[in-house]
């Protein structure tokens, strides 16, 4: 017990023992609102293990309730010196009393705490993002009006950092991963005499779905960490500051820049991954089921409908924008250490993948439902 309460002929002696600390604080708040005090003197027996300001603020709380009762305080054998600084506190103005938060009991009350909890940081979250979009659109809005503020230099070098020098891994990847499907197509179908069709397989999920989704997860993980990562630097070096400080808007200079570099890249590396994911498959088209090139190509491009193509471009875009948008927010909300650099680069990336996967579900859908 942190209270024991002993009765006198003359009033009541509280022994206060234990620690009395922040840690503590969610118990020692509930012993000192259940202790039942006399209305009488009051004899306060100082065996403090440790004490803090919380500590020291729930124990002038006690204080307070004996003096509102009437009651007289002595303390044995002298009164702690934090409890001095809490009555300067109040003699300055300030609530020596304050409200301190209750533990929530295990029930009802834990799970909708947290609840609660939850809702108020997503609509927090919710709000940031949309205030983020605002300035970006607003920024976009004013460089259409005075072209000098789109800053084509800027983003010249984000499409060649973010296009160009991402060519060579794009369609390594996008080859490997066609040769794949066909071989497992090829072996699947071979099954039912029907292996011309893996040519059909190729094209289909090559340019429908393959080459955009492939090249997005790598301009994800290549690219938007970048962004992350960059503008995450400049803020612990105090570089977007210093931007503000002199009249600059960062969302102006690193991110329209970044945001209009990669829309502008990913539809070309869309491209190139869908042509090296054809050449993948043709490939070991030509070297499992003896299917020639020319017939190769004469069965593609009779498996393509008129919106096979565009399918997949459409797409590219969009998936840009998400990975832009995400791995620039993420660096901007970096903070004091190194460490919160490292886990919002982390945690841009895993959002960026997963924001494309959910666009292109949706997607999905809605070419379903309009047979494109």
């Amino acid at each position: 017990m942190s209270i024991s309460v002993e009765t006198l002929d003359d009033g009541s002696r509280l022994t206060i023992q234990g620690r009395w600390t922040a840690i503590d604080a969610a118990a020692r708040l509930q012993a000192v609102d259940e202790c039942q005090l006399a209305a009488t003197r009051l004899e306060f027996v100082n065996h403090l293990e440790a004490l803090d300001l919380t500590g020291a603020f729930l124990l002038r709380r006690l204080e307070i309730r004996a003096e509102l009762q009437g009651g007289a305080v002595c303390w044995v054998p002298s009164r702690p010196e934090l409890l001095g600084f809490t009555d300067s506190l109040n003699a300055a103005g300030a609530d020596a009393v304050p409200e301190l938060a209750r533990e929530p009991s295990i029930g009802v009350t834990l799970p909708l705490d947290r609840l609660g909890r939850w809702a108020v940081q997503g609509g927090e979250a919710v709000r940031n993002v949309v205030d983020f979009l605002g300035r970006i659109y607003a920024v976009l809005g004013r460089a259409l009006r005075y072209p000098s503020g789109l800053r084509p230099r800027s983003i010249v070098r984000q499409v060649h950092e973010t296009g160009l020098q991402a060519f060579p891994i794009v369609a390594l990847i996008a080859f490997l991963i066609s040769v794949i499907v066909a071989y497992i197509g090829a072996q699947e179908l071979k099954q039912f005499g029907a292996q011309p069709f893996v040519v059909d397989l190729v094209t289909t999920s090559v340019l429908r779905e393959l080459g955009v989704l492939l090249t997005a997860i790598i301009v994800a993980g290549r690219s938007g960490s970048a962004f992350a990562a960059e503008i995450g630097a400049m803020k612990l070096n105090e570089e977007v500051d210093a931007l503000q400080a002199i009249g600059l808007n960062p969302i102006e200079i690193l991110v329209l820049p970044r945001v209009l570099g990669l829309v502008i890249a990913m539809p070309l590396l869309t491209i190139i991954a869908d042509a090296m994911g054809l050449a993948g498959g043709a490939v070991l088209s030509w070297l499992i089921v003896d299917i020639p090139f020319n017939q190769f190509l004469i069965r593609m491009q009779e498996a393509m409908a008129p919106t096979t193509f565009w399918a997949g471009l459409i797409k590219a875009p969009v998936f840009a924008f998400l990975i832009a948008l995400v791995g620039t927010y993420r660096g901007l909300q970096v903070r004091n250490t190194s460490r919160e650099l490292g886990r919002l680069t982390t945690v841009a990336v895993v959002e960026s993948i997963f924001l494309v996967l959910l666009a292109d579900a949706i997607f999905a859908v809605i070419f379903w439902e309009l047979d494109f």
